[in-house]
């Protein structure tokens, strides 16, 4: 049996396949690939993120590992679509297809209203976050980002992911290209204006751009993981099978 690999990307927050509940069943047509993030572990402690490592990540897992031909599909959500570019600029050979949900790819917008918004509103908290501890920069991060609240951080797992976040370096300064000749959906859930100005500019360039709600999850919906499938079902059956 023959399967195309998909690779899946995470954001902030939760990892590997805890990242992707509704894509879980991929793995019954696919070689599903459920990524952690460099700094993102079970139990270890979060280090400084790095864009460069996130990439080779990607890149590792779409490698030819002797069983078939190399390459698949890149699924990817907020911050990992950073990653999912940057491999895809690196070797656009071994990435079928891109999928970016909501992707939080700030450095290619960062002159337009939206973004330039954005950044101006969270650069100074940044410029500032190895003077904080962990749980003040997420309390103050969620308040600008998403104006409410968080309660103090109780678990272990609480507490590695406030200091996954305050580690995590601004998304503004990834060094982010266009993919050429890379077929591209963007999936965005049509509720925040930073999102969708990202997404225009990434239709303007040859993505197909759909919305699906869920907010900043829309790949959580019915319809977020329909059009995703769709997507990789439609680009898989004009790309070489995977030997599996």
């Amino acid at each position: 049996m023959f399967k195309q690999r998909v690779v899946f990307v995470h954001g902030a927050g939760s990892f590997g396949s805890a990242a992707w509940p509704r894509q879980h069943g991929m793995a019954l047509s696919y070689d599903a690939l459920f990524l952690r993030r460099h700094g993102y572990h079970p139990v270890a402690e979060p280090v400084e993120s790095s864009f460069d490592e996130d990439a080779a990540i990607v890149l590792r897992s779409l490698a030819d590992d002797g069983r078939g031909a190399a390459g698949g599909h890149v699924v990817a959500h907020s911050q990992g679509a950073i990653a999912a570019m940057m491999a895809a600029v690196e070797r656009p050979d071994l990435v079928f297809s891109l999928t970016l949900v909501e992707p939080a790819c700030l450095s290619l917008t960062a002159e337009l209203p939206a973004t330039a918004a954005h950044i101006g509103l969270m650069q100074p908290l940044f410029d500032v976050r190895h003077q904080m501890n962990d749980e003040d920069f997420q309390r103050e991060f969620v308040r600008r980002v998403y104006a409410t609240d968080l309660q103090q951080p109780a678990t272990a797992e609480e507490k590695r992911s406030a200091r996954r976040l305050r580690l995590q370096a601004p998304s503004w300064e990834a060094p982010l290209h266009i993919v050429p000749g890379v077929p591209t959906l963007v999936l965005t859930g049509g509720w925040e204006p930073l999102y969708e100005e990202i997404a225009r500019y990434l239709r303007e360039t040859g993505a197909l751009h759909r919305t699906a709600a869920g907010g900043h999850r829309p790949h959580d919906s019915p319809e977020g993981d329909r059009i995703i499938r769709s997507f990789i079902s439609e680009v898989s059956r004009s790309q070489p099978a995977r030997a599996s």
